[in-house]
């Protein structure tokens, strides 16, 4: 662990659907972590670029759109997380299927990634933190004390966040979902900034068959052989 930090610096990466945000929270509720949600900040600017009506594809646009914004994680550990947009809490907006449908394009621009990426690294700083997202441990955070590379099937991705987004009152097909992922897996992982990787020296853990207290359990077992038990 880097001295300088107060504590240690927890990246867990993976494809849409397979769990991190679940894994991620359930890690910094144990460990007394902060939970840092990338992907939840390429939501916000995506769904602000939405409704002002900028072009995903414009990155002048929405690097104009970044400048702009004043993005906030609020809480301190786990599922107090709140997204802050400008003052507004965009927690539960930021996942809505349209966002979901535009998060991908947004993501790929250089100048968002670099914008958020420094927040997101200015965050992990001070060490306490679980990061989530698809690059934390390539590109945010490398030398993060810790690296989880979370994957599970197609078809267990695609049930997952079919009876998420149901489970919130969106009226979905499974259809709709799995064309969703697999777009999303083809644009995260030929993207020419940040593609989806598997970071260097990173744990795979697969969670098709785990339960979420199985999949926890296992993180922790990987971080416990690396940190010290206490934190």
């Amino acid at each position: 662990m880097d001295k300088r930090r107060r504590g240690p610096v927890i990246t867990i990466d993976g494809p849409a659907g397979a769990g991190k945000s679940t894994l991620a929270k359930g890690l910094a509720v144990r460990l007394g972590l902060k939970y840092i949600d990338t992907g939840a900040m390429y939501r916000a600017i995506t769904l602000k670029a939405i409704k002002a009506n900028v072009d995903p594809e414009s990155e002048s646009g929405l690097a104009s759109l970044c400048q702009a914004s004043y993005i906030k994680i609020a809480g301190s550990k786990g599922n107090e997380t709140r997204i802050i947009l400008d003052g507004e809490d965009v927690t539960q907006e930021i996942r809505s299927p349209a966002v979901s449908s535009f998060v991908s394009q947004v993501s790929r621009h250089q100048k968002v990634r670099s914008y958020l990426t420094r927040l997101q690294r200015e965050m992990a700083d001070a060490g306490k933190v679980v990061l989530e997202g698809r690059d934390t441990g390539t590109c945010v955070y490398p030398e993060a004390d810790v690296k989880i590379y979370l994957v599970a099937s197609f078809d267990a991705r695609v049930r997952r966040r079919h009876l998420e987004l149901l489970a919130k009152g969106y009226d979905i097909k499974e259809e709709e979902v799995a064309q969703d992922i697999a777009r999303r897996d083809r644009i995260d992982s030929t993207r020419e900034v940040s593609p989806l990787l598997v970071p260097d020296g990173a744990f795979i853990l697969d969670s098709t068959n785990l339960g979420i207290e199985e999949t926890i359990q296992r993180a922790l077992w990987v971080v416990r052989e690396v940190l010290p038990v206490d934190l």
